[in-house]
């Protein structure tokens, strides 16, 4: 009798055992399974991973698709693009309007006499050679001018050299303002042209 108690308790104290380290082992999965769910599973990292990525390809193929503003080439204006507010309009170069201008005719009334390179018309200076240092040769045609106008300057005398130009080459001390001398090979020349009041073309530089 004593024997089976003995047996008995010794049975409760057995499953009592088997009982309390079930209670752990399921305590233990329980604790690790806990300490798991906060972290992800692989299977949750690659669909994470899967996403982002194809976020990001979409955000790659919509910067692709999005074009850089062109530039506008060079001397064209964009008609879009209105000046800012206090700026004005770019003025023309004034240097380029006026090299433009430069070459062209106007006409001045002038005092035109004859002359040639003798004594009587050159002075001291009848030695062939003009106040720019052009040495005269036959059949020249030139004029002499005020220094307003520079050596160089064409011009147009009518009734001189077949109303072709001629370029200013000599100074004289008679000669101010609107006066020019033309020149003559010989002395009669000169005198047969005389003095004329007429308008003559000139060329600006």
């Amino acid at each position: 009798m004593a024997r089976r108690i003995v047996k008995g308790f010794g049975g409760i104290f057995l499953n009592r055992t088997n009982l309390m380290a079930v209670i752990c082992i399921l305590s233990f999965v329980a604790g690790v399974a806990y300490t798991k769910a906060g972290r992800p599973t692989p299977l949750f990292n690659t669909t994470v991973t899967e996403s982002d990525a194809d976020t990001q390809t979409s955000l790659n193929e919509t910067e692709i698709k999005i074009e850089p503003e062109q530039p506008i080439a060079e001397g064209i204006t964009n008609p879009d693009v209105s000046p800012m507010p206090g700026k004005t309009a770019e003025k023309p170069d004034s240097n380029k309007t006026k090299n433009e201008q430069s070459g062209q005719w106007h006409t001045v009334r002038m005092r035109v006499t004859g002359y040639c390179p003798c004594s009587k018309c050159c002075g001291k200076y009848a030695d062939g050679i003009t106040a720019c240092g052009h040495k005269i040769r036959p059949g020249d045609t030139f004029v002499a001018a005020d220094r307003r106008y520079s050596f160089g300057t064409e011009m147009v005398i009518e009734g001189y050299n077949n109303g072709q130009p001629i370029k200013v080459l000599d100074r004289g001390g008679a000669i101010r303002g609107n006066k020019l001398d033309v020149f003559f090979h010989t002395h009669k020349e000169a005198l047969q042209w005389g003095v004329k009041y007429i308008n003559v073309k000139v060329r600006s530089k």
